[in-house]
């Protein structure tokens, strides 16, 4: 992927109109166009991801349920360890992109991953609780955030591990253990993100919080590509189910 595919990209996030009357129409007009160079772009824009399924231990035939999967290439960032799973879930509403990560199973010969068309605040693997759950990027483009934090933690079994990686910004006056955001960041990055239908929050962090017991958390910026001199908000968390 080169110049040619950022530009075709860049033209989806900037001058495309989302059409549709539901989110999963809104989010396959979104995509459709773009989602063969979604991961040479979103590789630079979407930083944290590898690092955050990787913290995270693979359970020897454990179930790993992926919302909001995409292109499911979270699903390589576990690496050969991804054959210890009895069964990974890429769970996305947008076909688009599942079509990719179907590719990438085939390509890969993965046997137990399983991309499935579906929303996240409602899938039920058939094999009931599962290990791990992870959102990667995706809460910000889930209209019903808290639903889908509310089932992941239905769906884990007791001491299962859930991993978040998004961008956010903090509350006006958050707690002591949390970075403190100037008015220009709390202000600037929700705008510019919601044309796209990302809607960032200062309350993921403390709702998962509240809900998981933490086992890691970290607050970082990261580089978003072609503007060189800004740096947008994101957060990693890892929390495990009491």
């Amino acid at each position: 992927m080169g110049l040619g595919s950022d530009l075709k990209t860049l033209w989806h996030l900037v001058f495309h109109k989302n059409r549709g009357t539901t989110h999963q129409e809104r989010l396959e007009s979104f995509y459709s166009g773009q989602a063969q160079g979604y991961d040479d772009f979103r590789r630079r824009m979407l930083h944290s991801r590898q690092e955050m399924i990787q913290s995270i231990p693979v359970p020897e035939s454990g179930i790993w349920v992926d919302l909001g999967a995409g292109t499911g290439e979270n699903a390589e960032h576990i690496g050969e360890n991804i054959a210890k799973l009895q069964k990974m879930y890429l769970v996305d509403l947008s076909e688009s992109l599942l079509e990719q990560a179907s590719r990438r199973i085939a390509a890969r010969s993965w046997t137990n991953v399983e991309p499935v068309c579906y929303d996240a605040t409602t899938f039920a693997p058939t094999e009931g609780q599962v290990d791990v759950v992870t959102f990667s990027y995706s809460l910000t483009m889930i209209p019903d955030w808290f639903r889908a934090i509310d089932h992941a933690y239905e769906l884990l079994k007791p001491g299962g591990m859930i991993g978040v990686v998004d961008f956010y910004v903090a509350r006006k006056h958050p707690s002591d253990e949390h970075i403190r955001h100037p008015w220009s960041t709390r202000t600037f990055w929700p705008t510019w993100f919601a044309s796209d239908n990302v809607f960032l929050s200062p309350d993921h962090l403390p709702y998962l919080r509240n809900k998981f017991e933490k086992v890691q958390l970290e607050e970082r910026r990261g580089k978003i590509p072609y503007l060189p001199f800004v740096r947008a908000p994101h957060y990693i968390f890892l929390g495990r189910k009491r």
